[in-house]
């Protein structure tokens, strides 16, 4: 395949594949799945070479909340294993759902998903203070009584609600970087880094361990881009842009943003903690460090829906340096 193909990082919520309370089941998550790869395929059939990327927040919640149910009956899930639980079974749904959606237009290309692996250090002080969230949404009073009764430590999110929270270390290494690029190489879609990787340690010798944590797919995914030389990280979001003093009169969406004004807005408060704040963030990580090879890319905010337009240039925000 032409290496001169443009090659984007698309990193899709785990929270995208849950419309509301009401659609929790797994057939509804996979509707979800089916309206976001319609939007990939855009993309490959535009021209670009694709690595899917993917959050797992609630549904790794929805596992460790069955595992505690039926702790009487069978063994509990350990949070890494819980992870490599949603690679595989989001992953299929992508998989299934980008072949689909290839076949249907007629585009000769495999879908394939990785489980993949992400390095992180067993001193990095993210495990003495859990703040990933994980699991669905909880009014206060559900929140405080599965803590007093699980032990759980738990945070208000973005004012949807309380959730778990489990440790999120930084991502150092994505591990199985290079069978990534050789899948993108051989024309494939690859679905990777699923819910930011199962976190690893490496020992003085070299062997790999799960260790209980969750990273920020966003995160991974711009460590990832990078690794890969992507031109292109681009986070789905619920809005077409981005905004600046939100919900006040003076709100100002913006169509792009030099890394300086991405960081003076940072500086200012403008973006929500549990919102759009990570996925700046994220996207500044890549932005502002070259490649392997030199070369800087480009980041993108969009929604689903606009992704087409956003490429086009007409809508979305763009963070460049």
């Amino acid at each position: 395949m032409n290496r001169q193909a443009p090659l984007a990082i698309v990193a899709v919520g785990g929270n995208a594949l849950i419309r509301d309370d009401h659609h929790l089941s797994i057939p509804d998550q996979y509707e979800a799945v089916i309206e976001s790869a319609a939007n990939i395929v855009d993309m490959i059939a535009a021209g670009w070479k694709v690595v899917l990327t993917h959050g797992n927040g609630p549904q790794v919640g929805f596992i460790l909340r069955r595992s505690e149910i039926a702790a009487q009956e069978v063994a509990p899930v350990p949070l890494d294993y819980a992870v490599g639980d949603t690679q595989g079974a989001i992953g299929y749904m992508f998989q299934k759902a980008l072949s689909n959606e290839l076949l249907r237009r007629g585009i000769e290309r495999r879908a394939v998903a990785v489980v993949t692996q992400t390095l992180v250090s067993a001193d990095d002080p993210a495990f003495a203070k859990p703040t990933k969230p994980v699991g669905a949404f909880l009014d206060q009073a559900t929140a405080r009584r599965r803590q007093e009764e699980l032990g759980w430590t738990l945070m208000e999110d973005a004012g949807r609600g309380w959730r778990r929270t489990v440790p999120s270390p930084e991502p150092l290494e994505i591990i199985e970087r290079d069978v990534i690029g050789t899948l993108l190489q051989q024309g494939c879609v690859v679905i990777a880094c699923g819910g930011g990787g199962i976190p690893v340690v490496r020992d003085e010798k070299g062997m790999l361990s799960g260790v209980e944590a969750v990273i920020d797919k966003d995160l991974a995914s711009a460590l990832l881009a990078q690794q890969l030389n992507a031109d292109l990280l681009l986070i789905p979001t619920g809005v077409e842009q981005v905004a600046v003093n939100f919900g006040t009169p003076e709100q100002r969406w913006l169509s792009s943003m030099s890394i300086g004004e991405a960081r003076e807005f940072i500086a200012q408060g403008q973006f929500g903690a549990g919102s759009m704040l990570p996925k700046v963030e994220a996207i500044l990580r890549f932005v502002s460090k070259a490649g392997p090879q030199g070369r800087g890319g480009e980041g993108l905010i969009t929604s689903p829906a606009a992704i087409h337009r956003a490429l086009a240039r007409q809508t979305g925000t763009w963070i460049t340096r």
